[in-house]
């Protein structure tokens, strides 16, 4: 059974970084590409950031490039965002997921391109 558990949230002033980690148990991690995602309140949830099954590529969405940055440790089993030079709109709570079997990159965006999710993790930053 795939379990994804978030960590690392909290609250933030802006311009302030913060990181959140993934830990990943269950199925072979590093077979699998792996999101963020965030949702603020009356929000959809958007997408944040992906990374392949070995971490040669990733993709970010247009508001957190050059801010963000997405890593894995498969060693460890892990996925983490870190996130610098935050903002108030960074508000939310962030999700991690598990690209299904056949993510390619090509929709990495979408939200049915993933398969399992955590439970999340409330990141606030205050202006």
């Amino acid at each position: 059974q795939v379990q994804l558990v978030e960590s690392g949230g909290g609250l933030v002033q802006a311009g302030g970084s913060l990181s959140v980690s993934c830990q990943f148990s269950g199925r072979t991690f590093t077979n699998y590409a792996m999101g963020w995602f965030r949702q603020a309140p009356d929000k959809e949830r958007e997408f944040v950031a992906a990374i392949n099954w070995n971490g040669a590529l990733t993709y970010y969405a247009d508001s957190v490039k050059g801010r963000f940055t997405i890593s894995r440790d498969n060693a460890k089993n892990t996925v983490d965002l870190q996130m610098n030079s935050l903002k108030p709109e960074d508000t939310a709570v962030y999700y991690c997921a598990r690209g299904n079997p056949f993510w390619t990159g090509a929709n990495h965006y979408r939200a049915d391109e993933y398969d399992y999710w955590g439970q999340g993790t409330q990141v606030t930053v205050s202006s």
